[in-house]
């Protein structure tokens, strides 16, 4: 299903750019964390933020963008809004992106769903009985419906939202690649180039050295490191086979769909529309304005429109089971 969003831009925060950018750099809620390690059986680890909370209480798990954390602006909002409500807010950090370098040779990617599947279990285990609710931001999003399709009617997850997801990932490096979008994907493949090069201290034959010097775009990227570190023959194939959008139909689990339509990441025009429009289990809500996981509304410094409009969504959901 989808409905028109009501969403209004801050008057100081004009244009998909603006969104993105005051999206990801605005000051962040002040969330009381413990930090746990979790220890995973393949002998890498996973690092949790978890905010307090009554036994019981709903726990939300979140899940960042590519070469994010649970440090950044939009996880710290939901840690906050989940500890008003009372409930258990619990940031995964994928491999390596907590600040800390992991172990294995392969770290994370768009198409990853084990750790989610063994976060989740982790969850059950520890607090019996207490609701899931899961959240992603961008490629954590595209990650979360993957796992929601894989897992079908056996989710044990209660609600879902995937904020500005990358449904189609070849789509989203094509966009990414052109035009001003380019300033953001120069700035993620120094990121991911600068993580390889420490990683090949530790794994000297991990990638050839010559090549990643030459590495200049996200395609590239993912073609040299990203696919075959992960058992891919090359980016055109990990991008297939990791894109959540041919895989919505198989969803259970009630869940909502925000981008906005001047997304530069994702364009609009390449949104699943029909894909959704079949299966009653989703909800899509497509603004026009709201950039990239920015979607700041009211008055300086902003909120995040897209955080409340989630949270409303899982108590409604909550509520009514």
């Amino acid at each position: 299903m989808t409905a028109a969003a009501e969403f209004h831009p801050a008057w100081w925060c004009q244009g998909p750019h603006a969104q993105t950018i005051w999206g990801a750099l605005a000051p962040a809620a002040r969330v009381p964390l413990r930090r746990h390690r979790w220890e995973l059986p393949d002998g890498d680890f996973l690092d949790m933020d978890e905010g307090p909370a009554q036994p019981g209480a709903p726990v939300l798990i979140i899940l960042h963008g590519l070469e994010s954390s649970s440090r950044a602006r939009g996880v710290l909002e939901l840690l906050q809004a989940a500890r008003a409500c009372g409930w258990r807010g619990l940031g995964l950090n994928f491999r390596s992106c907590s600040g800390f370098p992991n172990r294995l040779r392969r770290s994370y990617h768009g198409g990853e769903t084990g750790d989610l599947a063994w976060v989740i279990q982790q969850v059950m285990a520890r607090h019996p009985g207490a609701p899931i609710v899961c959240i992603g931001f961008s490629l954590g999003g595209n990650v979360l419906l993957k796992y929601l399709a894989e897992q079908g009617s056996a989710a044990p997850v209660r609600a879902a939202a995937a904020i500005s997801t990358p449904f189609d990932l070849a789509v989203s490096v094509q966009a990414i690649e052109q035009g001003i979008s380019r300033l953001y994907m120069r700035r993620l493949v120094r990121q991911l180039t600068r993580k390889t090069w420490a990683k090949l201290a530790q794994f000297p034959d991990l990638v050839d050295r010559q090549a990643l010097r030459t590495v200049r775009t996200m395609s590239a990227f993912d073609d040299l490191v990203t696919a075959p570190i992960n058992g891919f023959p090359g980016a055109a194939a990990y991008w297939a086979a990791a894109s959540s959008g041919p895989t919505l139909s198989r969803i259970a689990t009630p869940t909502l769909l925000i981008n906005a339509l001047d997304d530069p990441f994702f364009p609009g025009a390449a949104l699943p529309r029909e894909g959704i429009a079949q299966n009653p289990n989703l909800s899509a809500e497509f603004p026009r304005a709201g950039g990239h996981m920015g979607f700041v509304a009211g008055p300086w410094p902003g909120r995040s429109w897209a955080a409340g409009r989630s949270i409303a969504f899982f108590h409604g959901v909550l509520d009514g089971a």
